[in-house]
């Protein structure tokens, strides 16, 4: 199982702050993974339209390439503007 949280706007266009799920066959990057979450449709189909989408796998920022395995906790945030 891998724990996703979803931040900011994401969290409020997926309706979720987060889910549990079992790690996919072939899953074994964050590409992977948001390629994997989008194929689900709506709303999940954010994650492979956003630009700029940043990640951390284990409170950990990290890139695209990143490994992903059993028991990471991946959070996904969109860009965010504030004033």
């Amino acid at each position: 199982m891998i724990k996703i949280l979803y931040f900011a706007g994401l969290r409020e266009s997926i309706g979720s702050s987060g889910e549990e799920i079992a790690l996919p066959p072939g899953v074994s990057d964050i590409a992977r993974l948001r390629a994997h979450l989008a194929a689900r449709g709506e709303p999940w189909g954010s994650l492979a339209t956003a630009r700029n989408l940043r990640t951390a796998v284990n409170q950990r920022m990290v890139d695209e390439g990143a490994a992903v395995q059993d028991g990471d906790e991946i959070a996904f945030f969109p860009p965010v503007t504030g004033g």
